[in-house]
């Protein structure tokens, strides 16, 4: 417990914001293990703190991994498959077509020397072994740190049993978590029998004295000593030496259940259908009903589970449950029958995101509808598989599914996206709307990511099916896809008439237009300017997304296709040879792009930059922009899929930089741009900028999921860091709280000035006192 939590998908270790108490000779042992194996696990018991402890280690041994220290959070992952795909989410590698995320994921680390933290591996263990196995055998520089129940049983693995914590060390503990509860409260002469006592009888388990801990807020130390040492004697009859660790924690668990009041066991228990984090509206729909419970009190309730220490406070307006306490949750739910209610009421609240997601696609809620989607994500896989789980829902999961369509793309995830349609085409196999639009949207996925052959299977049968169950919009949409599909393969094959495919394209997008149909008109125009451009025909692209933006200007506040619009007008300008308008556009697109975070687009916009600026002759711009997209590549898939002629074009221009750098200055240049966030590239590439490094963010950029103006250009740890700025910390003091060396902090000191164009740590507090510290 302790450390901040959240959707932290680029993979970096959370601060820790309480204390470590202890643990010196395991930190260290486990630091030493690292030089006889590659696979250390950390294995004990629920609530024993092993996340902990593997955090401390791998935040100390940092600095013998150049390319990095990756933490994967299994506890919210229930499917063992996804296992591969949400390590290369991680690493910044979502699944691609073509492209098994496990071979994406080997690939990618091959030749980097790297630790990844497998955190929580008891409920996917033969997935977590299989994948241990690979990488030590595939990657030489891997090494795997993981925490578990039990060991990975792998050749080569080293298991670290981890105990309690020792007398000295367990009263420690207790005491600095009862000092945040009772301010001053502290071992003196008169308590320290009955401390010692105390966490003796809770065995030394960190879980079990920070439960116990915050009852000090009710009662007295000597009562919560005679209580707890009541229950024990009832549990076990009086013989101690009966009581396993096991049964230690679930005592504990089970008085602290018992400590709250019938609403609050209520919420508790309903709380626990949750895989990840929630909000407070989420909490409201899920928790309420019955006339024990109403939705008006659900968060008086919840206040009251967050004083107990039951449920975790998160940044902004988030709650979570720790593994422990959810496991305990649910089996109390499943007790009571409450189980199958909850998870209804749950899959209704993600189904509405859903809902919401396809009704204002297209309207100035998108920004906030995609970071919704982005911290729903363990949740909506849950209610996926609910629903494909549940008779009767297997529709319901499939049009959940496929209304997220947007979303999938722009994280780079189209692979998973068409995992769970896939599954709900399984389990609803019959003709049906949903059926339909879930083709539809898998055979974009495919074309997308330079597959037209399998999105001609999949936009074939998906008409089919529209044309069956009288579904005309996505019969419509599908049949203007689908001849841009066949148009693509007739003009890289040599099979079929390209013009013949063009012109029923066309005729669909004038139809939408004559029957005033502006949301779909704009989504053909922009699709056939794709595949004209990609055809070679740019001047007639450019009047199709101008007409494409013309047809958006209806809807204010739409950032995604008026972002995918301008990247292919910015493409086209370029191939009409007009590369200043192209730069121009490009960057356009780039701030439309990178408010929803879409990837795939803002890769090809930043290799058009690339190409604007060797004809430039701004070399280094040039490399580092070549690096990112290069380094982008695998994490969005082939964004030359739709423009195939541009291949040759990229690769030339990568040539020509490389020979006026020299190999020594490319490589430099190239190697910058590959470590750069998404955030950082776009950043520096709107600027215009030469060096990434010298680029201050714009005052009042919004962007992505939220977050303070100006605060979005910093990385994860630079805003951690501005966070603890903006408490006053010294440098010396942020070091150690972080758990890194002084030398570092400053360092992330300096490039927060840079990037936030301050000059002075009291202007770092005032952006950062401004929104969310990342912390």
């Amino acid at each position: 417990m302790g450390f901040g939590f959240g959707q932290r998908r680029s993979g970096r270790l959370p601060a820790e914001i309480t204390s470590f108490v202890g643990r010196g000779e395991d930190v260290a042992a486990l630091g030493r293990a690292f030089g006889q194996s590659r696979l250390v696990t950390v294995v004990g018991p629920g609530g024993v703190g092993k996340t902990r402890v593997a955090l401390r280690v791998a935040a100390e041994a940092a600095e013998r991994f150049p390319d990095g220290v990756w933490l994967a959070e299994l506890s919210a992952l229930r499917d063992p498959e996804l296992l591969p795909g949400t390590l290369a989410t991680v690493l910044g590698l979502p699944e691609q077509t073509g492209v098994q995320p496990l071979d994406a994921v080997v690939d990618f680390l091959q030749q980097r020397r790297a630790l990844i933290v497998l955190d929580t591996c008891e409920h996917l263990v033969d997935a977590c072994a299989m994948l241990a196995d690979v990488l030590l055998r595939e990657a030489p520089g891997i090494s795997v740190l993981a925490t578990s129940r039990q060991p990975l049983d792998v050749p080569g693995e080293s298991c670290w049993p981890l105990q309690p914590l020792g007398g000295a060390e367990a009263v420690e503990l207790f005491v600095q978590r009862a000092g945040a509860v009772v301010p001053g409260f502290a071992v003196s002469e008169g308590n320290r029998e009955l401390l010692g006592s105390l966490v003796r009888r809770l065995d030394g388990i960190p879980l079990a004295l920070e439960l116990a801990a915050v009852r000090l807020r009710a009662v007295p130390l000597e009562q919560l000593a005679a209580r707890l040492d009541a229950r024990f004697r009832v549990l076990t009859g009086g013989r101690r030496t009966a009581l396993t660790r096991h049964q230690t924690l679930r005592t504990a668990i089970d008085w602290s259940y018992e400590l709250c009041t019938e609403p609050e066991r209520v919420v508790w228990a309903r709380l626990s259908v949750f895989a990840g984090t929630f909000d407070l509206a989420a909490a409201d729909q899920v928790c309420a009903g019955g006339d024990a419970l109403p939705a008006c009190e659900v968060i008086e309730h919840l206040i009251g589970l967050v004083d107990k220490s039951v449920v975790q406070r998160g940044t902004g307006d988030t709650y979570r449950l720790l593994d422990t306490i959810r496991e305990y949750g649910a089996e109390r739910l499943a007790a009571e029958g409450g189980t199958d209610e909850a998870r209804q009421r749950h899959f209704t609240y993600y189904g509405e995101l859903g809902r919401r997601f396809e009704e204002r696609f297209l309207s100035a809620e998108q920004v906030a509808l995609h970071a919704a989607a982005r911290d729903a994500e363990h949740d909506v896989r849950a209610a996926l598989e609910y629903a494909y789980g549940t008779p009767g829902l297997e529709r319901d999961g499939l049009l959940l599914a496929t209304r997220l369509w947007p979303h999938w793309r722009a994280v780079g995830a189209m692979s998973e996206g068409e995992y769970w349609i896939d599954k709900g085409l399984r389990a609803a196999p019959d003709d049906t709307s949903e059926r339909a639009a879930g083709l539809h949207r898998t055979g974009e996925f495919c074309l997308w990511l330079g597959d037209p052959g399998a999105a001609l299977g999949r936009l074939t049968e998906a008409v089919g099916v529209a044309r069956r169950v009288g579904d005309e919009d996505v019969a419509e949409m599908a049949e203007a896809e689908l001849a841009g599909t066949r148009t693509i393969l007739a003009a890289s094959t040599g099979s079929g008439d390209p013009a013949e495919a063009l012109a029923a394209m066309e005729r669909a997008r004038v139809r939408l237009v004559e029957i005033g149909d502006p949301a779909r008109a704009a989504l053909l125009c922009h699709e056939e300017a794709a595949v004209r451009a990609a055809l070679g025909d740019p001047a007639y692209a450019l009047e199709l997304c101008d007409e494409a933006l013309a047809h958006l200007a209806h809807f204010e506040g739409e950032r995604y296709l008026r972002g995918a619009t301008l990247m292919v007008k910015g493409v086209s300008l370029w191939l009409a040879g007009r590369g200043k308008e192209s730069a121009q556009t490009l960057r356009q697109a780039l701030d439309s792009v990178a408010r929803i975070g879409e990837a795939l687009a803002a890769r090809l916009c930043c290799a058009g930059l690339s190409w604007a600026a060797a004809q430039e002759e701004r070399w280094i711009r040039a490399a580092w922009l070549l690096g990112y997209v290069e380094a982008a590549r695998s994490r969005t898939g082939d964004t030359f899929g739709m423009f195939p002629t541009l291949r040759g074009l990229h690769a030339g221009v990568r040539e020509q930089v490389a020979d006026a750098l020299g190999e020594q200055a490319f490589a430099r240049w190239y190697g910058e741009g590959e470590r750069l966030s998404m955030r950082e590239a776009v950043a520096a590439a709107q600027a215009d900028a030469d060096r990434p490094s010298a680029v201050p963010p714009p005052r009042g950029a919004g962007g992505g999921a939220g977050g303070a103006a100006g605060l979005d250009v910093l990385t994860r740890r630079e805003r951690e860091v501005a966070a603890l700025v903006a408490q006053g910390l010294s440098n010396r003091e942020i070091a150690e709280r972080l758990v890194i060396s002084k030398r570092t902090a400053d360092a992330h000191v300096e490039h927060i000035l840079a990037k936030l164009g301050v000059s002075s740590r009291t202007e770092i507090a005032s952006v950062a006192g401004q929104g969310p510290s990342g912390a």
